[in-house]
C-alpha cells in the first residue's frame, strides 16, 4: 500500500522559536515504557529572570506553537509550562507594560489581540492540554492555566489573579471561567482581593486535577512546610486545609524551606502519567468530549474577549498606567499606588493627568498604611 503524501496544516512550516521553547518528547504508556512513532509537546514559557511573564513576542510565538501542536498528527498531548522552579507565569511582563504600553492604548490593543489568540488557540487545540505548574501562577499565567484542560501542580506553586491591586482586571479569562472551577463566590473574591491561594487550597477547591510534593528533605520529600496540610473545622464550621501556617509554625517553616532542595521530578512523572492515561483513549472521541467540555469556557470567553481588550486597552491611559508604573518603578515592599490618595483625589473632581499619577506613586520613606 502506498503511503499517501500529507499535506502541511502548519501556519509557518519550520519556524525557529527564540523566545519560548518547543520540544517533542517521547510518549510513554502506563507502564513508562516508550511508544514507538507518538510524542508529547512540550511549550516552554522562557523568561525565568522575570517569572516567565509572556513578552509581546513571546505570545507571537505561543500562537504559532500551539497550532503546530495541534496539526501534529504524532502529537498526544500537549504540555504547557516554563523554566525553572519559581514560577509558571506570573502573567503579562509588566516592564514592558510600564515602559511601553502605558498611556499607548491603540498599541495594547494590538498586544491584546495576541494574548486572546493564545487563550483561543488553548482552547481551541486539537489535542489535550496539560499545564504543568512549576511555581507561581498569578495574573495573566492564572488564565492561560485555567484556559489548558489540566491542570497538575507542584505543591509548592501559588495561584491567583493581580489586576485591580495593579491597575487591570482579570478579563484575559478568569472573570470568564475561573467560576466553572470554584464557583463564584471564591472566583469573585479570587478575583477582586487578589489574595494568593496554595496549592492545597486550590486543589481543594477544583481549580487543580492533582499536586505533588517537590520539595526534598533529608533525601526525601515533604509537603510544603508554609502552609496546613491537614483539614479541620475552623469556627464558622468551613473546612480549613492549605492556609498559611500559623505565626508560631511560621519561622521553623521557612527555615525548613532553606535547608530544602526542589525537585520537580514527581511533577514530571505525573504529566507523564496524566499523558499516558489519554494515550490509552480512542483519540476521537477523547478530543470530542474534551471540546464539550470546552464550550462553557468559550461560551464567556468568545462573547467577552473583544469588548475587554477594548476595555484594557483605554485602561492604559489611567489606572493600568499608574499601576503598572508602580510595580515596575517602586522600591521593594511598596509596588502599588496609594490607594487611599487616588480615591480621594478622584472622589474631589480630579482628572488622571500626569500629576495625579506621580502624586500616587509609592515612595521610598513611605510606610505601609501612612497616607
Amino acid at each position: 500500500m502506498t503511503t499517501p503524501t500529507l499535506k502541511d496544516h502548519r501556519l509557518v512550516a519550520d519556524h525557529r522559536f527564540e523566545h519560548i521553547l518547543y520540544e517533542r518528547r517521547p510518549a510513554r504508556d502506563l507502564g513508562g515504557r516508550l511508544v514507538p512513532d507518538l510524542h508529547d509537546i512540550w511549550i516552554w514559557l522562557n523568561n525565568p529572570s522575570q517569572l516567565n511573564s509572556y513578552t509581546t513576542a513571546a505570545l507571537r510565538e505561543l500562537i504559532l506553537a500551539f497550532r503546530e501542536a495541534s496539526t501534529d498528527r504524532s502529537a498526544v498531548s500537549v504540555v504547557l509550562t516554563a523554566v525553572g522552579d519559581r514560577a509558571f507565569c506570573a502573567g503579562g511582563n509588566t516592564k514592558e507594560y510600564a515602559e511601553y504600553y502605558g498611556g499607548r492604548p491603540g498599541e495594547y490593543k494590538q498586544y491584546m489581540r495576541l494574548f486572546n489568540d493564545t487563550v483561543t488557540g488553548i482552547l481551541t487545540c486539537d489535542k489535550p492540554v496539560i499545564n504543568r505548574v512549576n511555581g507561581l501562577r498569578v495574573g495573566g499565567g492564572q488564565e492561560i492555566g485555567t484556559a489548558c484542560d489540566f491542570s497538575i501542580a507542584s505543591d509548592l506553586a501559588r495561584f491567583g489573579q493581580a489586576g485591580p491591586r495593579h491597575g487591570s482586571a482579570p478579563d484575559g479569562g478568569s472573570t470568564d471561567f475561573l467560576h466553572l472551577y470554584v464557583g463564584f463566590a471564591h472566583a469573585i473574591e479570587s478575583c477582586t482581593l487578589c489574595e494568593p491561594w496554595s496549592a492545597h487550597k486550590a486543589l481543594r477547591l477544583g481549580l487543580l486535577n492533582q499536586i505533588v510534593p517537590a520539595l526534598v528533605h533529608d533525601g526525601a520529600f515533604i509537603p510544603n512546610p508554609l502552609v496546613t496540610t491537614d483539614r479541620w473545622i475552623d469556627e464558622q464550621g468551613a473546612i480549613v486545609y492549605g492556609e498559611p501556617v500559623p505565626a508560631e509554625r511560621a519561622a521553623a517553616a521557612k527555615a525548613l524551606m532553606t535547608t530544602s532542595t526542589i525537585d520537580l521530578s514527581r511533577l514530571d512523572a505525573a504529566v507523564a502519567t496524566w499523558s499516558a492515561k489519554l494515550l490509552h483513549t480512542f483519540p476521537d472521541c477523547l478530543q470530542k468530549t474534551i471540546e464539550s467540555l470546552r464550550k462553557k469556557k468559550l461560551e464567556h470567553w468568545q462573547q467577552n474577549c473583544e469588548t475587554n481588550r477594548s476595555w484594557l486597552a483605554l485602561n492604559m491611559m489611567t489606572e493600568g498606567r499608574a499601576g503598572f508604573r508602580a510595580f515596575n518603578d517602586g522600591p521593594p515592599g511598596r509596588r502599588e499606588v496609594d490607594f487611599a490618595q487616588l480615591r480621594r483625589r478622584l472622589a474631589r473632581g480630579d482628572g488622571w493627568t500626569d500629576e495625579l499619577c506621580d502624586a500616587i506613586q509609592p515612595k521610598a520613606e513611605a510606610l505601609h498604611g501612612e497616607h
